[in-house]
């Protein structure tokens, strides 16, 4: 049974995943998909502890996960109208007080989450780096922040469609911030999720490698032993 910490964030608390390797010097928020904060992500999280960071993955769904379109819809829509950003921001903070004041942080976002991922530099200076699964957010607040981004996206999406995608790269361009963004031949969204029936091993594991690879330069955190 997975063990979860709590945010306060106002009058309300979430529930989140929280792992912090003993000497982990860099550390991510992993912001999850419209489904919610499932084992996928879970998983996921897992794998960057293993891997030396500190993570955390909070619950911007208050509790609630979906496993059918319909309802993931529901709570997206309903995640955007409460507290998701807030639930974010204060994941951001928190993972910064575990850390101590000098280790970088990067925001991971999945589909739902990649939108308040890319935001997240705009609205905390602890953020440096920004990886995005298969979302975008082209909005004008890019211009008000450096940290780089790297960007895993479907070839066949009709969630995200290659003009999203487009005018993402040119609005980071445009703000002189650095993007790297990748098609993966023969997937559709939610191609890194293994609990999908649209997961594809092979494009997954390489985004997860360039994802750590990314990680790794942009935060300065040296492989485990």
């Amino acid at each position: 049974m997975t063990d979860f910490d709590q945010l306060t964030i106002g009058d309300e608390t979430a529930r989140t995943y929280l792992r912090v390797p003993a000497g982990a010097r860099g550390g991510v928020v992993v912001l999850h998909a419209w489904w919610g904060l499932n084992d996928d992500v879970i998983a996921y999280a897992d794998r960057l502890a293993d891997a030396g960071f500190g993570v955390i993955a909070p619950d911007m769904f208050r509790g609630q996960v979906a496993t059918e379109v319909e309802d993931a819809e529901r709570l997206s829509n309903e995640g955007d109208a409460g507290i998701a950003g807030d639930v974010a921001w204060a994941a951001i903070d928190r993972l910064a007080d575990e850390l101590g004041p000098n280790a970088p942080i990067a925001v991971l976002g999945w589909s739902f989450g990649a939108a308040y991922a890319i935001w997240a530099p705009s609205v905390r200076d602890r953020a440096r780096a920004t990886v995005a699964y298969y979302g975008t957010y082209a909005a004008p607040f890019i211009a008000e922040a450096t940290a780089p981004l790297i960007g895993h996206f479907a070839e066949d999406d009709p969630f995200t469609s290659e003009d999203d995608i487009r005018h993402l790269e040119e609005a980071y361009r445009r703000a002189d911030r650095a993007i790297t963004s990748y098609r993966y031949p023969g997937t559709g969204h939610w191609f890194a999720e293994p609990s999908r029936d649209a997961y594809r091993r092979d494009a997954a594991e390489l985004a997860w490698e360039r994802t750590v690879a990314f990680l790794r330069d942009t935060l300065g955190v040296a492989p485990t032993a």
